[in-house]
């Protein structure tokens, strides 16, 4: 009727079995084809590059961009998500590179274009196989079988369309412009690529003596972090206002900010002549450090400028226009010459010193340059913040480049509107990361000097100057006379001339590509190929309800697709977004292959499972908070939740076999359910709609753990308590309750945990639904997430029953307090504090059982079993009372009860020493609670259980009884017997233990289906410590 379940925790074959069932049924699809009329529910799936290996924190984004499509899925919305491939870029060029052995663009040009490019489309997809198996078997669902591509023409139409648009509404521009630039790839990159490529590091600054011309021994002293610029230089700067002294130290004078003086010279070691303003300066003339400069334009003289500030350095700012936004603003309101000394390999120009040497090399030739020729008044290491290049690991140079933009900063507003409409969790990386980026929003460098990507549709006249951007390849066919079909990349649409509109001569396409990230920010839109097909389809699935991503996408992905959609359609592209954490080692520490702390995926997944990772994501922490990811922690959630609920579907699909019970022939509400069943359904019916809920608002990590603490009582509280119930040979009306509330309960929760655990939540499902009922959905994923039953829950049951619990927690501790076991009974415990007088009979008659003693007494004061010992709080009255400490310590040991008591009733407590009135307070004292002889005390929680621990001989011979019970059932469990298995009992022990069997043979012979008992005369017995005595007992299978 029933599957055999193997009792071995091998989580991960039976997942295989899963994902089996899944391909082969083609389950994913079905719940799309199930879905088809319902709501539309939109999420977008962040693209991966194909060309580099998934690794941990891969099954972190996919784990949690699951969940809440499955869990909305289930609720009857249509939740089509369609896997992406980000094709283009830096990343695949640079893959290529190291293929061929190449060694930057020159290589490239000479290799051929056509040939690299077609190289980079092949490269793309190298790990793509991995990808899929990874999304596969961690239960990631989106559809892999019609991904989106960001290199297939139909995608880059679609952007073309964007751009395009963009464009003529003059929000596209060419500019030369101080650019973040990349030596080594040979193109410039935008803003939110540089935010994701910071590193600290330590390098030398200098101050540096520029000599003041037709003075002798007068120099301006500047400082630089990057003295490769100085050949560069063409003026000094000072703040206008800011006092600037002229120092004389030995036989030389220098001029410096005043305030910074004493940060440069030694004390008594130099004299200030006198103070000037910085505008003072203003005009005066040096001598340059290198003579490279050979135009016309005036240069080497001070200028003053508001930028200049006193917190480092020496107050003067050495002026190179070429590499630094500052310096080419000073440079254009001052008309100072444009020297650029390093080419756009990053290497020294020819005619600029130590020539051929790249630019951060040269920093240390240029200073040993200035030391010997007496120039270099201070080297000082410097930590600061530098960028590198995100993709090759070059530090990026700041560099004049003609570049391609997007006026970004036009619509600055409408992005801080737009970002401030989404639904950021946590609430801080919006107002905070996003936020703080937006406000300070600069134009998006949009070209790139490569050559594998979506081609910058632009056709600039070299004659007459205009330029056009083109927005389809209907487009681009009509006006460059194409017939036939053309691929949308270099070297084909390079090929492709148009006439010039304004004066009719040939245009030609600029020959850059576009920023990847901006294809992956069109997704929404240019997945779909709009607007030239699928537009009703766009506008159902735009913007998406939900999109989620690492951290590190929040200046990458996020503000991508921010700014398109705001540029595009002035709405966010996004209504609800989780940003996660990294994923660290265990700890804490950032994974990296030289640090050797790197997870490999697949060492997880194929030892404790998917499910395992997928809940060790959900519950370890909110998904912002990076996460300490290692091998123990998760087989301890392994252990704790998955073990606990596969353990409770096992017991009940052991029993049902037995019984061949068919829960589709009863009815749970026409059960005659016990106070454990209502208990247990409120608990689930309860956790039903706080799931709901949590999930409705993206809360997973608290429905998570709510999930867990339920499955915990389910299993160590009612089954625990109910597995008796499940015993008897008759089907009678106690055991169909308990078997129907067992089944809605694991049935529910095989469909509340499908979202989160998709694996073991098929598994149960299928073998105590489908095996049964020929009308119940193939698979738990097309069942409906199941509705709260507001009948069944009672506040007040759950209430009581987490007293009950309570109680029972803390009276297993009192019994361990004083060493009495749980299976010996007890004659009396007494019950008192918050809720304890309210609970009804049948309440304490489970705490009764769950702790064995015979009766339960409330009562309203502990006091007459307890005794306390009160001892001065060192920390709080130490620096009060001093001296007087000591007698204040004999007081309160001789007056424990009285002052506890008198706490009671006040807030302080006055008593007098010497003389002196001492008043305490709660927090001035420490009390301990201690058990009157002859019981056994613990509180907590409000509650105080008391247990009487006087054993009469009949409560003895009763422990003993239980204790030969539990014996013969590890007896059993040890033979390899079925749970059916009747038997024969043999024991031998003294006259004490006679007399325990035969007053309680009825019951010992019920308890371990012993249908004859024998004493004596053993042959093969194992020997046990029954309560200090020595007892032999042997079973026998009949």
């Amino acid at each position: 009727m029933y599957k055999k379940i193997n009792p071995d925790m091998n989580f991960v074959s039976r997942e295989k079995e899963i994902l089996d069932f899944w391909k082969k049924n083609r389950i994913f699809e079905k719940t799309l084809e199930k879905t088809k009329d319902g709501e539309e529910f939109s999420f977008y799936d962040g693209p991966p590059t194909a060309n580099g290996k998934p690794h941990i924190g891969h099954i972190l984004t996919r784990v949690m961009k699951d969940i809440i499509p499955r869990f909305k899925t289930m609720k009857g919305y249509h939740a089509t998500r369609i896997a992406g491939w980000d094709t283009h870029g830096l990343p695949v060029e640079l893959e290529v590179e190291k293929q061929l052995g190449m060694d930057g663009k020159q290589d490239i040009e000479k290799y051929g274009i056509e040939p690299f490019i077609k190289k980079c489309k092949e490269s793309v997809w190298k790990y793509k196989s991995e990808w899929e198996k990874m999304s596969d078997r961690v239960g990631y669902w989106v559809d892999m079988e019609h991904p989106y591509i960001t290199y297939d023409d139909n995608y880059i139409e679609s952007v073309w369309w964007s751009l395009k648009n963009i464009f003529d509404r003059g929000l596209i521009y060419k500019g030369h412009k101080i650019v973040p630039y990349c030596p080594r790839c040979g193109t410039a990159l935008s803003s939110h690529e540089v935010a994701q490529g910071y590193k600290d590091v330590e390098e030398k600054s200098a101050a540096v003596s520029f000599k003041v011309a037709d003075e002798a021994d007068v120099y301006i002293v500047a400082w630089t972090t990057t003295p490769w610029t100085l050949p560069s230089n063409v003026a000094l700067c000072v703040g206008p206002d800011f006092d600037y002294a002229l120092v004389k130290s030995g036989d030389k004078k220098y001029i410096v900010a005043a305030e910074r003086a004493s940060a440069f010279f030694e004390e008594g070691e130099y004299e200030i002549l006198s103070v000037k303003k910085g505008s003072e300066y203003v005009g005066l003339r040096y001598e340059p450090l290198y003579e490279n400069y050979k135009g016309v334009k005036k240069s080497h003289y001070v200028v003053a400028d508001g930028y200049v500030t006193l917190d480092e350095g020496t107050g003067i700012v050495h002026i190179a226009p070429a590499f630094g936004e500052d310096d080419a603003r000073v440079g254009r309101d001052n008309d100072l010459p444009f020297v650029q000394m390093v080419d756009d390999r990053g290497r020294m120009t020819e005619d600029a010193p130590f020539a051929g040497t790249f630019c951060k090399d040269a920093d240390k030739l240029i200073l040993k340059d200035l030391k010997q020729r007496g120039l270099l008044f201070k080297e000082l290491m410097f930590t600061h913040s530098y960028p590198f290049c995100w993709r090759c690991d070059t530090p990026l140079l700041y560099y004049a480049r003609s570049t391609w933009f997007i006026s970004t900063t036009k619509v600055r507003d409408l992005l801080l509107k737009n970002n401030a409409s989404v639904n950021w969790m946590p609430e801080s990386i919006g107002k905070g990361r996003m936020g703080n980026f937006l406000e300070n929003v600069i134009d998006w460098g949009l070209s790139r000097e490569r050559y594998w990507g979506t081609p910058l549709p632009i056709w600039v006249c070299g004659d007459c100057g205009e330029a056009v951007a083109i927005g389809s390849k209907a487009e681009l066919k009509e006006k460059g006379g194409i017939t036939g079909d053309i691929e949308l990349h270099k070297p084909y649409v390079d090929a492709v001339t148009i006439k010039c509109p304004k004066c009719g001569k040939p245009m030609h396409r600029t020959p850059e590509v576009i920023d990847c990230w901006y294809d992956s920010g069109s997704m929404p839109f240019a997945q779909l190929h709009y607007p030239f097909e699928n537009k009703e389809k766009f506008e159902k699935t735009f913007p998406a309800q939900f999109i989620s991503e690492a951290v590190d996408q929040t200046r990458g992905w996020f503000y991508t697709l921010l700014a398109i959609s705001t540029l595009m359609f002035d709405k966010a592209p996004f209504k609800n977004c989780i940003v996660l954490g990294h994923v660290n080692d265990k700890n804490g520490i950032k994974m990296s292959k030289h640090k050797g702390n790197v997870v490999d995926p697949w060492s997880v997944l194929d030892k404790q499972g998917a499910d395992a990772v997928r809940w060790y994501f959900y519950t370890n922490s909110s998904p912002w908070i990076p996460s300490r990811f290692y091998d123990e922690a998760v087989s301890e959630v392994q252990r704790k939740f998955l073990g606990t609920l596969f353990n409770t579907y096992s017991f009940y699909i052991l029993y049902a076999e037995i019984d061949k019970f068919d829960p589709t022939r009863y009815r749970l509400d026409d059960c005659k359910l016990t106070l454990m069943d209502r208990w247990i359904l409120s608990s689930l019916n309860s956790l039903v709609g706080f799931v709901d809920d949590s999930l409705e608002n993206y809360k997973i990590t608290e429905s998570a753990r709510a999930i867990a603490d339920f499955t915990d009582s389910l299993s160590n509280w009612y089954v625990r308590r109910c597995r008796e119930r499940y015993w008897g040979s008759e089907m009678t009306d106690d055991k169909i309750a308990a078997y129907m509330t067992l089944f809605t309960v694991l049935e529910t929760l095989s469909r509340l945990t499908a979202p989160y655990v998709p694996f073991i939540a098929e598994e149960i499902y299928r073998n105590i639904v489908v095996s049964v009922d020929k009308d119940a959905p193939e698979s738990v994923h097309l069942a409906s997430f199941p509705k709260c039953r507001a009948e069944y829950i009672d506040k007040a049951l759950e209430a009581g029953m987490k007293t009950a619990e309570d109680a029972a927690v803390l009276g297993r501790a009192a019994r361990n307090l004083s060493g009495i076991k749980n299976r010996q009974p007890l004659g009396k415990m007494m019950l008192c504090g918050s809720g304890a007088d309210a609970l009804e009979p049948e309440l304490l008659s489970v705490i009764r059982d769950e702790l064995n003693v015979k009766e339960i007494e409330c009562v309203t004061d502990a006091g007459s079993y307890v005794s306390y010992e009160v001892k001065p709080q060192l920390k709080t009255l130490g620096p009060k009372y001093g001296a007087r400490l000591g007698k204040i310590k004999q007081y309160l040991a001789a007056n424990a009860e009285k002052l506890v008591n008198g706490l009671k009733e006040s807030d302080t407590y006055s008593f007098d020493i010497d003389g002196e009135e001492i008043s305490l307070t709660r927090d001035d004292i420490l009390i301990t609670v201690l058990s009157k002889q002859g019981f056994s005390v613990q509180s907590g929680g409000g509650i105080t259980v008391i247990l009487d621990t006087e054993l009469s001989d009949e409560l003895i011979a009763e422990g003993y009884m239980r204790e030969i019970v539990s014996k013969v059932q590890t007896m059993r469990k040890e033979s390899g017997f079925e749970v059916t298995d009747h038997i024969r009992l043999y024991y031998d022990g003294d006259a004490e233990i006679d007399e325990v069997f035969n007053r309680y043979m009825t019951q010992i012979s019920g308890d371990v289906l012993a249908d004859e008992i024998v004493g004596k005369n053993l042959d093969g017995e194992k020997s046990w410590d029954i309560n200090g005595k020595s007892v032999r007992l042997k079973v026998g299978k009949l």
